[in-house]
C-alpha cells in the first residue's frame, strides 16, 4: 500500500515581512488637541462609516503631507485650549509620526492637529450632503403620506382584498420600510449639523 504525503510548503517571513506584520499591531497614545480637531475625526468617521483609527491612520500614513506640514510649521504658541485625548493607532503610524516630528523637531499633536485640518473641506461636502439627506427624507416623508391615503381609498373603494390594494399595500409598506432606514441615515448623522 502506498502511502498518502501532503505536500509541504516552506514558508518563509523576511524581516521585512515581520516588521510590517508588528507595524500593524494597534498601540494606544494620547495627543493635545483641539476640541474641534477631535470633534471632526469622530464625527467624519462616523459620516464615512469608518472606524477613527482607520481614518487616523489614513491621516498620518501620508508622509509626505506630514513633512509638508512639518517644514511649513511655525509655532503660533497655544492659542486655543487642547485637550488630551487617547487614540488607538497603528504602530507603523506612531513610528512614522514620531520620525517626521524628530526629523523636523515639531511637536507631535501640531503635526496631527493640522493633519486633521486637512480634513475639514471633505467635512464641510459630507454636512452639505447631511442637508440634502434630510431634504430627501421630508419628501419621501410627504411621498408615505399621499401613498397611504392612496391605499386607503383603495380599500375603501375595491376593498382591502381586491388585488389592487393588496399590491400598493405592498408597495406603501416598502416605501414605509425604506423610510425608516433612511431617517436612522439621517439621525446617525445628526451630530455634523453642530459643526
Amino acid at each position: 500500500m502506498k502511502e498518502k504525503t501532503t505536500p509541504f510548503f516552506h514558508l518563509q517571513y523576511s524581516e521585512e515581512t515581520t516588521a510590517d506584520l508588528r507595524g500593524r499591531q494597534s498601540v494606544r497614545t494620547t495627543f493635545k488637541l483641539s476640541e474641534r480637531s477631535i470633534g471632526a475625526l469622530s464625527i467624519l468617521a462616523g459620516q464615512l462609516g469608518i472606524k477613527q483609527k482607520s481614518l487616523f491612520d489614513h491621516l498620518i500614513e501620508d508622509t509626505k503631507a506630514l513633512r509638508m506640514i512639518a517644514s511649513e510649521f511655525v509655532n503660533v504658541g497655544q492659542a486655543t485650549q487642547r485637550v488630551a485625548k487617547t487614540y488607538v493607532i497603528s504602530r507603523k503610524t506612531l513610528e512614522s509620526l514620531e520620525r517626521v516630528s524628530e526629523q523636523y523637531n515639531t511637536p507631535r499633536d501640531a503635526l496631527v492637529e493640522y493633519s486633521i485640518e486637512r480634513i475639514l473641506p471633505l467635512l464641510v461636502r459630507e454636512k452639505e450632503k447631511h442637508a440634502k439627506r434630510k431634504m430627501l427624507v421630508e419628501e419621501l416623508q410627504e411621498y408615505l403620506r399621499l401613498g397611504t391615503a392612496i391605499l386607503d381609498r383603495a380599500e375603501n373603494d375595491l376593498g382591502p382584498d381586491d388585488p389592487v390594494s393588496l399590491e400598493i399595500f405592498n408597495m406603501m409598506r416598502s416605501v414605509n420600510t425604506c423610510c425608516r432606514e433612511l431617517e436612522q441615515c439621517v439621525v446617525r448623522g445628526s451630530k455634523i449639523e453642530n459643526f
